[in-house]
């Protein structure tokens, strides 16, 4: 988040980048319109209407610099990284062996715990091994990864193309997505496979494809837009076919004249119907997948609910363009768009990376750094991360690279006790109350910070920049976030210890029963085969006594 990071001031840039000139309780405001207009009726004419959520920040987009030059490939490099944990769940089983040779396109490891988790070869070469890595995840850990030696023939798999996906089956449609290795590449990196599925089984009425590139520096998508416009609309069609939706709605940001200008060129090219483009004002964190829908509807997606619960499901612009490739060319996830920028870097641009391919490389080919580099962040100022290393591999959720000097990155402030001034709760776009969330996480009040809405934090970093305490409250509630999933593996396991410990015992009680039984049976026999044995000595005895009794 911003703390980490520490790339703006406080004081100073609060007054320098402005806020929301506004301040809206849009919980009141959707209550009051809702009770004239049903929610799904609403849902339905999303983009026909905008309306704002609350709180958000207004930052400098810092843009153009890595936008003035057009995409370029990157040079594969001599040896690949590819991790094999790229998507929202456990890490994936490798499906290659040290030594083997594979192909581009290649399934290399796959995880089905959630339908959709293949990992796939960037191109061809020789397997060299498969050991732990630095593998560009937020806590620094380490993890598998495939490492492939290039051969430099760069030869595809066999690839399966669908025919014609006007005509193919929605369900043919979701197996090429699922089988692709596609997940969020907004930065969820939530298998895409799972999120059509799910959404057609729930009925979607809307498609929302997510163009508004919020963070600042980070300009992939917008890139993505301008230069393959149709890729993103034919992503689209794909889409809307593969869940049953009635309309798309692409959303820009209102600063994205160059991109509206493309899509509508690439629309009218391609004869789409039903796709709406739709501006929305830059405001800070409008991208996120909650706060867009929010502006889109003027409705907001249920605590603890996604927004098929309203009849809507949400991608982004470049995980669209995955989808066409996927299906009209068989082509598997194996690279990605990437931003390399920031003052540290000599020429920042955007490079079309192969997914393993080290950092340093983006970094070497965008110029190298400049001589005050100071850091090095995966992801935007706000919501990125620092790397220890530029070994690191480019991920499917990549997004940016940013490399800070001296002058981004603010003095280390020491934190000060929460003054409750409020400005946390301003600016916070999931309208939670941060300094209450704090207090809980910091007294280890877990049941509380749950009731107090924990799990709806996005960690978007707006309440910690803004804090006058310099208080690192994302760390916090990210904190609290992992003593919750620890607490709920804690319970789940003793859930299991309790449910073996009664299913032993219930399992000893009807042995028991069954012995008890068995015992009971037997006496009764007994009691049986005696009681037999004293009639017929009684019959005997009778006959004796009438024998003896004649003369």
């Amino acid at each position: 988040a911003g703390t980490r990071t520490g790339v703006m001031g406080v004081a100073p840039a609060r007054q320098e980048l402005g806020q929301l000139p506004y301040r809206l309780d849009i919980r009141l405001a959707q209550r009051c319109h809702v009770m004239l207009t049903d929610p799904l009726e609403q849902a339905r004419r999303a983009g026909r209407q905008l309306h704002h959520f609350h709180g958000g920040l207004r930052l400098r987009h810092n843009k153009k610099i890595s936008c003035e030059l057009p995409i370029e490939r990157s040079a594969m490099p001599a040896r690949l990284f590819v991790p094999l944990l790229q998507h929202t769940g456990e890490e994936a089983e490798p499906l290659v062996s040290r030594g083997q040779r594979v192909l581009k396109g290649e399934p290399i490891g796959c995880f089905e715990h959630l339908g959709s988790g293949c990992v796939h070869a960037p191109t061809s070469g020789t397997v060299s091994a498969i050991d732990l890595h630095p593998i560009s995840h937020p806590s620094g850990i380490e993890g598998r990864c495939v490492i492939i030696e290039p051969d430099g023939i760069d030869q595809w798999t066999e690839q399966h193309p669908l025919a014609d996906w006007r005509t193919a089956e929605p369900e043919d449609l979701r197996r090429v997505i699922g089988s692709a290795g596609i997940v969020g590449l907004g930065g969820a990196v939530f298998p895409t496979g799972f999120k059509v599925q799910e959404a057609s089984r729930r009925g979607i009425h809307t498609l929302i494809l997510n163009g508004a590139e919020c963070e600042p520096y980070i300009s992939c998508d917008e890139m993505l837009m301008r230069e393959q416009p149709a890729s993103v609309i034919l992503g689209a069609q794909i889409l809307q076919r593969a869940v049953g939706a009635e309309r798309t709605v692409i959303a820009i940001e209102d600063q994205m004249g160059a991109v509206q200008q493309a899509l509508q060129e690439a629309l009218g090219a391609a004869g789409a119907e039903h796709i709406d483009i739709v501006k929305v004002t830059t405001i800070y964190p409008e991208g996120g997948e909650k706060q867009l829908i929010q502006v889109l509807t003027g409705l907001e997606v249920p605590s603890g609910g996604r927004p098929t619960d309203l009849g809507l499901l949400c991608q982004n612009v470049a995980t669209a363009t995955a989808v066409a490739r996927a299906v009209v060319q068989g082509k598997a996830l194996i690279e990605r768009v990437v931003t390399v920028t920031g003052n540290g870097v000599h020429r920042p641009r955007n490079l079309l990376a192969a997914i393993g391919t080290p950092i340093a490389d983006l970094v070497r080919q965008s110029g190298g750094y400049t001589e005050d580099a100071a850091r090095l962040v995966l992801g935007g100022p706000m919501m990125g991360y620092p790397l220890n290393s530029d070994a690191n591999p480019v991920i499917k959720a990549a997004n940016c690279i940013l490399v800070l000097t001296e002058q981004d990155i603010r003095a280390a402030q020491p934190e000060m006790p929460c003054i409750r001034c409020g400005e946390c709760a301003r600016v916070c776009p999931a309208v939670l109350q941060p300094q209450q969330l704090h207090w809980t996480a910091l007294h280890g009040l877990w049941d509380e910070a749950v009731a107090a809405g924990l799990a709806d934090c996005i960690e978007c970093g707006c309440c910690a920049f803004v804090c006058p305490s310099h208080i690192p409250l994302v760390d916090w509630f990210r904190h609290g976030k992992s003593q919750l999933q620890r607490l709920a593996s804690e319970h789940a396991a003793a859930d299991a210890a309790r449910q073996r410990f009664e299913a032993r015992e219930a399992r000893l009680a009807q042995v028991e029963a069954d012995r008890r039984k068995r015992m009971e049976e037997k006496k009764r026999g007994l009691r049986s085969k005696r009681d037999k044995q004293e009639r017929i000595a009684a019959a005997v005895e009778r006959a004796r006594a009438r024998r003896d009794g004649e003369p």
